[in-house]
């Protein structure tokens, strides 16, 4: 059974005494968000587990400089992106956040919506399909597949936004100081992935991908 994590100060005090117990707990707590994230900046599972496990060893070996500035999880996620560039530039895979900021165009088509000379500017054409209750598709296999996929499909940086806000539930000043990007970027990053992740699910149910 998972034991419920102590408040920050007990925490950093137990690890900094080298307390194996506290250490397990973190590690138990975190490792899963942690490997999901790795995998958003590299090429494979088995490297996203080096980079989660060389992570873990730079928290033992740097706990005693954590001054308290930001919460202990998000100094162990700012690490874990650290290692996570590190290892993509080595591999050849990824960039710095801050060139998305360079990412334009709309996310939606804008052949979706009324010109200024129709009935409605500015309003849908036809509007999105309705998506199924959460009752008829909590459960749907393949509706999980299809999200996979389109967070596969996002640009990496915008994976890497869009796991953080709504998958492991941070929130935007957090992400900003995690991944050491502006406020307005990971704005702009989080609208784009949500905006192709909801027409790729939106193209799915309009389909009607599961009948009966």
């Amino acid at each position: 059974m998972r034991g419920v994590l102590p408040a920050d100060a007990e925490l950093v005090a137990r690890l900094r005494a080298r307390d194996e117990a506290a250490f397990a707990l973190v590690v138990d707590a975190w490792s899963g968000g942690m490997l999901r994230l790795a995998r958003s900046f590299v090429s494979s599972q088995d490297t996203a587990a080096e980079v989660v496990q060389d992570a873990w060893l730079a928290v033992v070996r740097n706990i005693g400089r954590f001054e308290g500035r930001a919460a202990l999880k998000t100094w162990v996620y700012r690490i874990l992106v650290n290692n996570a560039k590190r290892r993509a530039a080595r591999d050849g895979r990824g960039g710095p956040m801050s060139s998305l900021e360079q990412d334009r165009g709309p996310t939606v088509d804008p052949d979706r919506f009324q010109g200024p000379d129709e009935a409605y500017p500015g309003h849908w054409r036809e509007p999105p399909a309705p998506w199924p209750s959460p009752e008829r598709r909590a459960l749907d296999g393949e509706l999980r597949a299809r999200l996979r996929e389109a967070l596969d499909g996002l640009p990496e940086r915008q994976r890497i936004v869009i796991t953080l806000r709504d998958v492991e539930g941070y929130t935007a000043d957090e992400v900003c100081s995690i991944l050491e990007i502006s406020a307005a970027n990971q704005r702009v990053l989080l609208h784009r992935a949500r905006a192709f992740v909801r027409a790729r699910l939106e193209e799915y149910f309009a389909g009607g991908a599961v009948t009966g």
